[in-house]
């Protein structure tokens, strides 16, 4: 069986956001993981109006061409991590609209969540396990959250994420749960497929 497959999602697309920072910083460590591929997805490439269907796409197609195109992106991989600004003690909104603009394809795969803001974005991070678990995801205990004081010493260059050792140190167990959950997910995922295909015969 291949390697699973990860996205890091960056989940901003303000033209003065932070979150490439995060992600590409997050990247690097879990492209360093040998049992796992690793890629980003950038919300910026993926222009999906407000939520506008006539239904969630686990009832009914969404129409939007965008949307579409999101979803197959999102059914390429077997695990995620989600870079999640903090907005009024909640995630972005784009963040949100792009979770909600997938449904089966988020289904039996692990998510895992980098956070900044005033309190690391754990109020974010929380809103967003929420909808994780509602989309039948594997929310990972383990989270990065960048705290108020290192986001200011980063974002006004003072140091690098990879300088601050309790992150890094916050990063390699997050990558180590995706990794195994996603790891365990996909075998699973491949055995009810085969279970199903017998039945089906």
């Amino acid at each position: 069986m291949s390697k699973p497959k990860i996205a890091i999602v960056v989940g901003s697309t303000r033209a003065a956001r932070f979150a490439d920072v995060p992600a590409q910083w997050i990247a690097k460590i879990a492209k360093a993981h040998a049992d796992i591929d690793v890629e980003v997805v950038d919300l910026r490439d993926f222009p999906l109006p407000f939520f506008d269907e006539v239904a969630s796409s686990a009832w009914a197609p969404s129409q939007n061409e965008v949307a579409q195109r999101w979803q197959k992106k999102v059914a390429e991989f077997d695990g995620f991590i989600f870079t999640a600004a903090e907005y009024n003690h909640g995630p972005t909104a784009v963040l949100k609209n792009a979770i909600d603009y997938a449904a089966n394809e988020w289904n039996k795969k692990p998510a895992g969540f980098v956070g900044y803001g005033s309190v690391g974005g754990s109020r974010a991070v929380e809103h967003l396990r929420l909808a994780a678990v509602e989309l039948q995801m594997a929310p990972v205990k383990s989270a990065v959250h960048i705290a108020w004081g290192d986001f200011l010493a980063v974002r006004q260059g003072e140091k690098k994420l990879e300088d601050i050792e309790h992150l890094n140190q916050a990063a390699a167990a997050l990558i180590n749960d995706v990794a195994w959950w996603a790891k365990v997910l996909k075998a699973a995922r491949a055995a009810d497929a085969i279970a199903s295909e017998a039945q089906a015969a």
